[in-house]
């Protein structure tokens, strides 16, 4: 899977761009706060429907405009696709989607229907968090994976989400008029059949990284860790909807639904210690990097397509050995990468010509590494 031309109007700080990318490993080089982020997260998008920093579709339209387009070429194993995104700043009032998204110039009714078109495997330095910060960062992770994998998953998720926010409403309801109580198993079973569908896929996806992501630490630090990687459901499988019945006294009285995999958590540990509490910044790191690598590979064994990369001022935070290793790995698993950094790092020049490399100043894009 390449992209093959990117079309950018009104996207955050970038009013226009057009751009034809390498193959390969394409540097986006540039300084701080010019638009390197702005440009990946653009691609990102074209694969979810959302920003990977969590942004509303709002602040991705720039202060000047009133509306962001973004148009993707993407080449697959048997054809090329179109991806269209046109966002558009909401009424006040409300009124009106402020996100269309078409395929091949058909608009889609439904945002799940856009995972699959384009698979994009991001790296960030905010994604220590994964690692370091809490559960919350960990879940977002694997639904995030998961959605990219199943469109199955993510309406899921999307019902279950809904669930809970109906069954959170009635329990605080039930605060003030108790007899709303008789209404609670209503949203009990639909929660249980939901909430089990999804802490299944989500332990058979974890099944599978364990083990993807144990060699790439292996080959990260040389064989010096051996890395596990455990899911740590809220709730055992089959055992939620008795869960939400015993709980559901303390449920009312916290007027939030305490169990199911709302709270779920995945455990890194390095040779039996956990990461999260004794590993070093610089394991958390390789442990998230080794993380990331393993979605390559679980994305080509499930779908057969090489996922597109997004490296995120990553060099800054990985020492040469790990920079050189990351490379090579782009580079012997034929992948397409896009690198954004402030400068050309040692390990980095090998890999530079006239094609790949991009210069960002004020939002704009100038192929061949200078601004005119």
């Amino acid at each position: 899977m390449r992209i093959t031309e990117v079309s950018l109007q009104g996207f955050r700080n970038i009013s226009q761009l057009h751009l034809v990318p390498s193959d390969g490993i394409n540097i986006i080089c540039g300084s701080n706060a010019q638009g390197k982020t702005n440009f990946l997260e653009s691609l990102y998008f074209c694969a979810v429907a959302r920003s990977m920093r969590g942004k509303s579709d709002q602040q991705l339209i720039a202060f000047d405009s009133a509306e962001s387009h973004i148009r993707l070429s993407v080449r697959r194993s048997q054809r090329i696709d179109r991806i269209d995104v046109h966002l558009k700043r909401e009424e006040k009032a409300g009124r009106g989607h402020g996100k269309g998204v078409a395929v091949n110039g058909v608009p889609l009714r439904r945002l799940g229907e856009l995972f699959g078109t384009l698979y994009a495997v991001v790296f960030s330095p905010e994604d220590l968090s994964l690692v370091k910060n809490g559960p919350g960062e960990r879940r977002r992770f694997l639904d995030m994976e998961l959605c990219q994998l199943s469109r199955v998953y993510y309406y899921d998720l999307q019902q279950y989400t809904r669930i809970l926010r109906q069954r959170n409403n009635l329990l605080k309801g039930i605060q003030k008029k108790p007899a709303l109580e008789e209404t609670l198993f209503v949203w009990d079973g639909q929660l249980a059949d939901y909430g089990e569908r999804i802490i299944a896929a989500r332990a058979r996806f974890l099944e599978r990284m364990d083990g993807l992501a144990a060699e790439k630490l292996r080959q990260l630090t040389g064989g010096q860790d051996s890395l596990k990687t455990a899911y740590h459901p809220n709730c055992a499988a089959g055992l939620l909807a008795e869960r939400l019945q015993k709980n559901k006294e303390r449920d009312i009285f916290m007027g939030a639904t305490q169990c199911g995999p709302h709270k779920d958590d995945i455990l890194f540990t390095i040779d039996g210690r956990e990461v999260k509490a004794y590993g070093s910044q610089g394991q958390q790191r390789t442990v998230a990097l080794a993380a990331r690598l393993a979605e390559i590979e679980l994305i080509r064994a499930e779908t057969g397509e090489e996922p597109v990369l997004l490296l995120d001022d990553v060099f800054s935070e990985l020492d040469e050995r790990r920079q050189k290793f990351l490379l090579e790995s782009i580079e012997e698993e034929g992948l397409q990468a896009f690198l954004t950094c402030t400068g050309i790092e040692d390990s980095l020049r090998r890999y530079v010509d006239e094609g790949n490399l991009f210069y960002v100043e004020n939002g704009k894009i100038y192929a061949g590494g200078s601004a005119p």
